[in-house]
């Protein structure tokens, strides 16, 4: 019999829980119907997990409810979160992976917080030196997995070699049909552009590229991003957090205009009518709700951290994005590539 994937919820994180964790929860629950593979332990007020259970008419046959006191608050730091969260639904959603009794963790909550409990509580692998923040990111031909986006503000060779192998095991877990194609972000394409640090990099990265873990593309700019010639892009957290904050910008800058250009008389108006297909795949292709859930990599075991911001449908997005990831069995991919690159170093 196969082994239940579960899922550990913080059901208390981010703005507008328990309502819109619930709310994704049950949209997940929809899709997934006639599934019995999965479980979705949800850790917080139990009282208010249930009432909103019954608000939103969840079937709860897949869901397990563990009572937890307190909740992580946006505004505090990291350290002084650690100390007084024990008993919030963020550091036992964490643990219960440490305990066997989850196989991924998933929250809305204070990044911050959560990457200090995630690494002091499940520790972070024997071969990697530093965990990665990865996210996905839509592509002309599908999605890109784009690491550092902010964990690590400065990094070494051997960190940049480390997202190349943690990016192309996540993407091979997601899409295990796909190649992973790696590619350097760099200010230029050409061999002899950018800094030391990329050009040694980019060097062991080609020694290491194969048919069986990556193939590694060169490098890449800004403005290839999205081009889908490589889809497994890796950078530092300060240039990776830039680069996803401008994307992001100049998503909603062009979808806002566009939707105020089409209304700005009647002609825009009646042509809405005869392009209304067209833009709903552009809308449906540009949603950031679709993409939510940013990976935490390198660790004894995945989290996912979901924009305290977004709504159920984004957080039904992510959910699903952690039942794919332990499904494609991300861990093992994981593992394998790091003896690959233990390989390369021999």
């Amino acid at each position: 019999m196969t082994k239940k994937i579960t899922i550990a919820i913080d059901a208390m994180g981010g703005e507008n829980a328990p309502d819109k964790t619930i709310e994704g929860v049950g949209l997940f629950i929809n899709k997934f119907n006639n599934k019995k593979d999965y479980t979705l332990n949800l850790f917080g007020d139990e009282k208010k997990i249930k009432e909103k259970l019954e608000k939103y008419k969840i079937n709860n046959n897949n869901i397990i409810i563990t009572h937890t006191d307190s909740v992580v608050s946006d505004k505090e730091t990291p350290i002084t979160a650690v100390k007084n969260s024990k008993n919030t639904s963020m550091w036992n959603c964490i643990k219960s992976q440490l305990d066997g009794d989850s196989d991924i963790s998933l929250s809305a909550g204070n990044t911050g917080v959560l990457l200090v409990i995630s690494r002091m509580i499940l520790k972070m692998m024997d071969d990697v030196s530093k965990p990665a923040l990865a996210g996905l990111w839509p592509n002309k031909l599908g999605t890109n997995i784009v690491l550092d986006l902010g964990a690590n503000i400065e990094c070494t060779e051997q960190n940049l070699i480390d997202f190349a192998e943690l990016g192309s095991a996540l993407y091979k877990s997601l899409f295990p049909e796909d190649k992973a194609n790696v590619s350097l972000l760099n200010v230029g394409s050409e061999e002899i552009k950018g800094t030391e640090l990329l050009k040694n990099t980019s060097k062991k990265l080609a020694e290491l590229s194969n048919e069986n873990n990556f193939i590694f593309k060169g490098y890449i700019e800004g403005n290839e991003i999205m081009s889908g010639k490589s889809n497994v892009i890796v950078t530092d957290g300060f240039t990776g957090n830039i680069a996803l904050k401008t994307a992001e910008g100049t998503a909603k800058f062009i979808t806002d205009n566009l939707k105020k250009s089409l209304k700005e008389n009647l002609f825009s108006k009646i042509s809405i009518i005869f392009s209304y297909f067209s833009l709903k795949k552009f809308q449906k292709k540009l949603d950031p709700r679709k993409y939510n859930g940013a990976i935490f990599l390198g660790l004894n075991g995945p989290v996912v951290k979901s924009h305290g911001g977004i709504d159920s449908l984004g957080f039904y997005h992510s959910i699903d994005l952690c039942y794919k990831i332990v499904k494609g069995n991300l861990m093992a991919q994981i593992k394998n590539n790091l003896s690959h690159l233990k390989n390369g170093k021999g």
